[in-house]
């Protein structure tokens, strides 16, 4: 039996995924496409590839992904996150956010094949969600997550004991982000708990507090402290968990008076967006919209004029009047692609240093024709697979979810 290690301080580690998410940030305003032998040079992993693969120029690789995909036709479908860069994004049969794209790969079941272009967690949820022969594929296995890796599955399970036995079995309900590996949305499923979106967040973590007193929050505390500060829960209502202290650095006292429990991670990408950076928007554009994502920090979030999520934000500045400004404070492929479709309206990443996503970034149009090429001769390469156990409680999770009004 494994040992439990919560019990006891531990020395703490940082996901290599959050260690390497600077590697592309730069100060100009685009990130042009290269050859994937150049990218490569950028200090990150990056899976090992066929050397085919590395010195196609982007002319080539739209060729040859056009002849794959020709010849393969329905019997795959590719699903593009928002994040994706402009190079990836364009070859999507369908673009939307994580939980959007992992349904409508459940809605094509004359693919065979669907390849995920975003990261690993979301590749696990259309596992989850496809149909029984569909196999999942993730063009480079590096792209991972780094607010998912901050919730490694023994570190969630030890901290579920030690709540459990302070708080009692029902003393939590549990709920997790839909950026959380496989294993935790299970966990909730399991144990009475829910998944959410960040468009849900707030129905979701009220149908939680229908169920028991309190809640815990996995894996980003931002989005949980933001959503529950906008349903009237105070800061000194809310506790966080770091893994690597004993009780998450809480007292017995402490979480039994808790409303909310946050696990103590974040989003890489969001947690760059600061006041600071609304305060000089404003003084450029005394007439501009502020709009973030509410995985930013609270301080960020409050400063704004908006908080929503991918969706929303696309929404906001889509259909605003033409001349509106906007500063947004989200992934900034998606914003560049924003201010691409609205050249009537100003729109503008809210960090004047360009830092995509950077597991999300690896996903280069050279994977996704390797994955492409391995298909025609009958190869199945970089397929995610869930246990099934695992399915069947993240389901549960999931179907409560979806069950929201």
């Amino acid at each position: 039996m494994r040992q439990r290690m919560a019990l006891t301080s531990r020395r703490p580690s940082v996901p290599i995924t959050e260690l390497e998410h600077s590697a592309f940030c730069k100060p100009e305003d685009e990130l042009p496409s290269k050859p994937l032998a150049e990218e490569m040079a950028v200090n990150v992993r990056w899976q090992q590839i066929p050397s085919e693969y590395l010195h196609y120029t982007a002319e080539e690789l739209d060729l040859r992904i056009g002849e794959a995909r020709s010849k393969l036709g329905r019997s795959v479908t590719i699903l593009g996150h928002h994040y994706q860069r402009e190079e990836v994004i364009k070859y999507a049969d369908f673009q939307g956010d994580s939980f959007l794209l992992s349904r409508e790969a459940a809605t094509r079941p004359e693919a065979d094949y669907i390849i995920f272009c975003g990261v690993h967690f979301m590749a696990e949820t259309a596992c989850i969600l496809a149909a029984t022969h569909q196999r999942v594929i993730l063009p480079n296995i590096t792209a991972g997550c780094s607010m998912a890796d901050m919730a490694p599955m023994d570190d969630v399970d030890d901290a579920w004991a030690d709540l459990e036995e302070v708080l009692g079995p029902g003393g939590i309900v549990p709920i997790t982000y839909m950026n959380s590996i496989a294993g935790i949305k299970a966990l909730c499923g399991r144990n009475g708990g829910i998944v959410c979106t960040s468009s849900n967040a707030k129905p979701a973590l009220e149908w939680a507090f229908e169920q028991g007193e309190r809640a815990l929050f996995l894996p980003d505390q931002h989005l949980g402290r933001n959503t529950a500060l906008e349903m009237g829960i105070s800061l000194g209502e809310m506790v966080v968990w770091n893994p690597f202290r004993q009780l998450g650095g809480n007292t017995p006292e402490q979480l039994r008076a808790a409303k909310m429990v946050l696990w103590q991670g974040h989003c890489s990408v969001h947690t760059r967006f600061t006041v600071s950076q609304i305060e000089a928007a404003r003084e450029l554009h005394p007439d501009i919209n502020i709009v973030v994502h509410p995985e930013c920090p609270m301080e960020t979030v409050q400063a704004a004029d908006m908080v929503g999520s991918t969706e929303f934000i696309r929404e906001m500045v889509n259909s605003a009047p033409s001349g509106s400004k906007w500063g947004v404070g989200t992934e900034v492929s998606l914003v560049n692609r924003l201010a691409i479709n609205n050249p009537d309206k100003t729109v503008f990443c809210l960090d004047p240093v360009t830092c995509p996503c950077s597991t999300m970034y690896r996903i280069h149009p050279a994977y996704v024709l390797w994955m492409l090429d391995d298909l025609l001769v009958g190869k199945v390469s970089n397929e995610i697979t869930v246990p099934e156990d695992v399915k069947r409680d993240s389901k549960a999770a999931l179907e409560r979810m979806l069950s929201l009004p």
